[in-house]
């Protein structure tokens, strides 16, 4: 069966408000499951760009602060003086403004 783009995105929709798991939702709807879940995986792409990372301040040696944002073996430190033109240049390059 061939679904269009608003059936599916209706068929989200419907899915997140239920509160059902997504393999529930599918099978009481006709819908093969690893499916549903492509839909599921594509939805959760298109929203992607941005995660929560936790930012600490820390105190380097110079007694000048920096923030540290660490995600898994990623650590970036930018100097609390940053520009916002340099901070929107660091998300930019980043990948998570488009």
């Amino acid at each position: 069966m061939h679904f269009s783009k608003e059936e599916i995105a209706k068929r989200l929709k419907e899915w997140k408000n239920s509160g059902k798991s997504a393999w529930a939702y599918s099978k009481e709807n006709g819908i093969c499951q690893q499916t549903f879940a492509k839909w599921v995986k594509k939805e959760k792409e298109k929203k992607g760009g941005f995660v929560e990372i936790k930012a600490k301040k820390k105190l380097l040696k110079q007694d000048s602060e920096e923030i540290v944002i660490e995600k898994g073996d990623i650590k970036i430190q930018i100097p609390v003086t940053t520009g916002i033109n340099e901070l929107q240049a660091i998300v930019k390059a980043l990948g998570a403004v488009q």
